[in-house]
């Protein structure tokens, strides 16, 4: 995003960072320490989209031989999260994120690697400047999709996101 409202040297430190898959799994492990056992790799992040994958293997499978929902669902909800973590990098004033809502229509059963994209990059840096402006609570549904290696989809999850800026305090 051409935008001059964010500063493009702490987005591009931000996907630098995660871009490292030896980083990207250090900060999985303090942060996250669930998706690092259960294998997320982050396989594009720029300024509109966020892909990740996950592969079906034991500690993410389920008794009916596909992978568990929340393995789904943890990906999906990291998928759209990075976005708004690159937008919000160093930002002043600092934004909270917080996930308000969540719905997913599971399509197909999934098996072997999945992939979840977010396309929502320029939307959410949109809403994240607004609230830097008013300092007033924004919304955005954060809409991700989950495909099969074959490129049939597999899921689809809506997170609402919660985003507002912080006033400093006196």
């Amino acid at each position: 995003m051409a935008d001059s409202f964010f500063n493009q040297a702490n987005i591009q430190e931000y996907r630098k960072r995660v871009s490292n898959p030896f980083l990207f799994k250090l900060g999985l492990i303090k942060d996250l320490p669930l998706a690092s056992m259960i294998g997320v790799k982050l396989t594009k992040l720029d300024e509109v989209e966020s892909n990740l994958t996950v592969s079906y293997k034991f500690l993410n499978k389920n008794p009916f031989k596909t992978t568990y929902w929340a393995v789904l669902g943890m990906s999906a909800e990291m998928a759209s999260g990075l976005l708004l973590l690159m937008y919000t990098h160093k930002l002043k004033p600092s934004v909270s994120t917080f996930v308000i809502g969540c719905e997913a229509k599971f399509v197909k059963r999934a098996l072997g690697k999945t992939t979840f994209k977010c396309v929502q990059g320029h939307e959410i840096a949109e809403k994240i400047k607004r609230t830097c402006e008013t300092f007033a609570p924004e919304e955005i549904k954060c809409i991700t999709n989950a495909y099969d290696e074959n490129g049939e989809l597999v899921a689809e999850f809506i997170f609402t996101w919660g985003i507002k800026a912080r006033q400093v305090k006196k």
